[in-house]
C-alpha cells in the first residue's frame, strides 16, 4: 500500500525542469520551457476540455526529428519524426507483451478509446505499490466498462528521468486483477509504466494481467489535477494507427461536459 505521505505539492513543478547540475544547452532549456508552458497554458479549454497529454520534445528518450522540407527552399515546412512507440503519453497494445490475441495498436477499436472515467487520488511515495484500498470510494462507484485514472502527482517528475522512470509508483498484482474482474476499460497512470521497468518479472506480470484481461493501458498522463475526484467525466485516448504497432503516443483528454457515452 502507498504511504500516506504525499509528494510535496509545495515544490515548484518548474523547479523539476531546471535543476542544478543539469548543464542544459540553450536549445534544451528552450524546449523544456516551451513544453512546460504548453502543458500549463493549453491544458484547459473553456474549463471543459482538458488536455492530459505530455508535449513531445526531442529531450524525451527515443524521440528526435529533423527538417525534411523548409518554406524557404521547398515552399512548405515538413519534418521527419523518430518516435519510440512508448514515448510521452502513450497507449499499450496487447502485442507489447505478447498478451492474449496479441492485437496491435492499429486494431484498437475506437470504442475502446472513449469512455466514462473516474479518477482516484493516490498518496504515492517513490516505488510504492498501489492497492485496491488506495482507490477509496472510487472502487465502489466505478462500473464495468468504465475507465480508471490514478492521480499520483508523478507527472511533475517527467523532466527528472531518473526518478520518473526508476522510482515510479507501481500497480500491485491485486489491483491489476481487480481491474480485470471489474472490467475496467482503460487504466490510465501518470508514470511511464504501470510497473517497475527495471524488474522484468514484475513489469511482465502486471502487463500480462491487464492486457491479457482486456484492460487497455495508457501511461504518461499529465494535468490530472484538473479533474474531479467525486464525479465521472468523459476520457479519451487516441493513438496513432500504426500497422502492426505494439503501442503508440496518443492524445489523451477529458471532457467535463454532460456525458454522452457509457
Amino acid at each position: 500500500m502507498c504511504n500516506a505521505k504525499h509528494i510535496n505539492a509545495t515544490e515548484s513543478p518548474l523547479g523539476r525542469i531546471i535543476q542544478p547540475g543539469m548543464n542544459l544547452t540553450g536549445n534544451e532549456l528552450k524546449h523544456r520551457l516551451e513544453a512546460y508552458a504548453t502543458n500549463k497554458k493549453e491544458s484547459v479549454i473553456d474549463n471543459q476540455l482538458i488536455d492530459l497529454t505530455q508535449t513531445i520534445t526531442p529531450e524525451m528518450p527515443g524521440v528526435s526529428w529533423e527538417s525534411a522540407r523548409t518554406l524557404e527552399d521547398d515552399g512548405w515546412n515538413a519534418g521527419t519524426l523518430h518516435l519510440y512507440s512508448h514515448s510521452g503519453t502513450h497507449m499499450d497494445a496487447p502485442l507489447h507483451f505478447g498478451c492474449g490475441d496479441q492485437a496491435t495498436i492499429d486494431q484498437t477499436p475506437l470504442n475502446v478509446c472513449l469512455s466514462t472515467a473516474w479518477m482516484a487520488e493516490i498518496d504515492a511515495e517513490p516505488s510504492c505499490l498501489i492497492e485496491v484500498n488506495d482507490l477509496g470510494n472510487v472502487a465502489n462507484q466505478i462500473q464495468p466498462g468504465q475507465s480508471l485514472l490514478l492521480k499520483t502527482g508523478w507527472s511533475q517528475f517527467a523532466c527528472d528521468a531518473e526518478k520518473f522512470r526508476n522510482q515510479l509508483p507501481r500497480i500491485s498484482v491485486e489491483l491489476a486483477q481487480w481491474c480485470v474482474e471489474r472490467q475496467i476499460k482503460i487504466l490510465g497512470v501518470e508514470p511511464p509504466s504501470v510497473a517497475d521497468v527495471n524488474n522484468l518479472d514484475e513489469v511482465t506480470q502486471i502487463h500480462e494481467i491487464l492486457l491479457g484481461g482486456g484492460v487497455t493501458i495508457v501511461e504518461g498522463l499529465t494535468n490530472l489535477d484538473q479533474l474531479p475526484t467525486t464525479a465521472p467525466f468523459l476520457f479519451g485516448a487516441l493513438p496513432l494507427k500504426v500497422l502492426g504497432g505494439d503501442g503508440s503516443p496518443c492524445r489523451a483528454f477529458a471532457s467535463l461536459k454532460d456525458l454522452k457515452i457509457a
